[in-house]
C-alpha cells in the first residue's frame, strides 16, 4: 500500500498561510487586548483581597462567579439579541472574560491549600466554585431571556 498523494492536496504555494492568517490576525489581536484588560482586572482584586494562608480564596470565588454571570448574560445577547461585530465575542467573551476568570488560580488554590493541610477547604472551595460559576451562568443567561421577552411584550 503506497502513501497518498499529500502534494495533490496542497494550496498553491503563497496562497493557503497569508490568507488564514489575514483573517486570523484580528482575532488574535483583540483576544490578546482583551485578556490584557480580564488579567489587569484580575490582578486588581487580587492585590486589593489578598487571601490569607490557609483561608478561603474569596477574590478567585468571586471573579469567576461574577465572569460566569457576566458570561451568561453576554452570550444571550450576542447569540439572540444582537447581530455583534465578529470581533465582539472574540475580544469580551474570549479575551475580557477569559482573562478575568481564572482556572488555572483556581486550580492552584486548591492545590495549596490541601499542601498546606487544609484539605477541607480545598475540597470545599472545589465544590462551591465550580456549583456557583455553574449556577451563576444558567441564573443569568436565564434572567437575561426573561427580562428580554418581557422587555418585547
Amino acid at each position: 500500500m503506497t502513501a497518498p498523494d499529500t502534494d495533490s492536496l496542497r494550496a498553491p504555494a503563497g496562497t493557503a498561510r497569508p490568507q488564514a492568517w489575514r483573517t486570523q490576525a484580528p482575532v488574535v489581536a483583540v483576544v490578546a487586548a482583551g485578556g490584557a484588560l480580564g488579567a489587569t482586572a484580575r490582578y486588581a482584586l487580587a492585590l486589593w483581597w489578598p487571601v490569607q494562608p490557609g483561608g478561603f480564596p474569596w477574590v478567585t470565588f468571586w471573579t469567576n462567579v461574577v465572569g460566569c454571570a457576566v458570561i451568561g448574560v453576554f452570550m444571550v445577547i450576542i447569540t439572540e439579541v444582537w447581530a455583534a461585530h465578529r470581533l465582539v465575542r472574540p475580544f469580551f467573551g474570549t479575551g475580557v472574560l477569559g482573562g478575568f476568570t481564572t482556572f488555572s488560580t483556581y486550580a492552584v488554590d486548591i492545590q495549596k491549600l490541601v499542601d498546606h493541610g487544609h484539605p477541607r477547604t480545598g475540597l470545599a472551595y472545589l465544590a462551591a466554585t465550580l456549583i456557583a460559576a455553574l449556577t451563576a451562568v444558567w441564573l443569568f443567561a436565564a434572567a437575561t431571556r426573561r427580562v428580554l421577552k418581557w422587555r418585547q411584550s
